[in-house]
């Protein structure tokens, strides 16, 4: 299968920000939860189960200055494998000039699956990206498929962040350079011009980075554990 959605929202005379655009296309499906107003808010839903191996997915989210937009998940994402042996691959690109929050729920590998996600987002020199991952290592007593994903950021062309997580590797996922046994793992992106200054502790971090923003990396046994730490910061 392969599907595409796009998603714009912008500002009007009134400083609303307003969704403009909004193109599902099944599994990709775009819920407006408040089309008009200081944020605008949309559900992304899969509408089937996906991905499924073989499926490629694709979404594009616009947002023009002096707009904001939350977009969330409604559900945990399950990377199922498919009849076909294929691997499955999932695409979000942002184009910001305003400000974003993208929080989906949780993403679970499951055994057998095989999938590629990336993230890509350009901003403008004031433009403000919050988004989050957290990836759970196969249902319960599962162990988990492979699974790839990678994160590139740019700031008027100029490199941000450009990082690259690879799961489904049962010696390097229990090696301490990896995930040390942890099953759950989340990471946080905030592009944005709040300085967060952190020690860090035993299971997470709080990384500057170099041309702004910062990175928050944790590890843990359960979702609700990791998603308080992300919350927290």
């Amino acid at each position: 299968m392969k599907a595409s959605a796009r998603l714009v929202v912008s500002l009007d005379s009134h400083g609303n920000s307003v969704v403009r655009v909004l193109r599902s296309q099944s599994p990709l499906t775009l819920v407006p939860h408040r089309r008009v107003g200081p944020v605008a808010l949309v559900h992304l839903v899969s509408s089937v189960t996906a991905p499924l191996g073989g499926d490629c997915l694709s979404l594009t989210v616009e947002v023009g200055p002096g707009a904001s937009l939350d977009l969330r998940g409604v559900a945990a994402t399950l990377l199922l494998p498919g009849s076909s042996g294929t691997s499955s691959s999932s695409v979000v690109r942002f184009l910001v000039e305003g400000s974003v929050r993208y929080l989906p729920e949780p993403t679970v590998v499951t055994g057998r699956a095989n999938h590629t996600a990336v993230v890509e987002a350009e901003l403008d020199g004031h433009a403000e990206l919050r988004t989050r991952e957290i990836l759970v290592l196969g249902r319960t007593r599962e162990s988990p498929g492979a699974l790839s994903t990678s994160v590139r950021a740019t700031r008027c062309g100029k490199p941000l962040l450009h990082q690259q997580l690879v799961v489904g590797s049962p010696s390097l996922d229990a090696s301490t350079a990896g995930l040390a046994g942890k099953r759950v793992v989340g990471t946080e992106l905030m592009l944005d011009a709040v300085a967060r200054v952190s020690d860090g502790g035993e299971w997470w971090s709080v990384v500057p980075l170099a041309a702004g923003g910062t990175l928050a990396t944790a590890l843990g046994d359960d979702v609700v554990t990791v998603t308080n730490v992300l919350d927290a910061i």
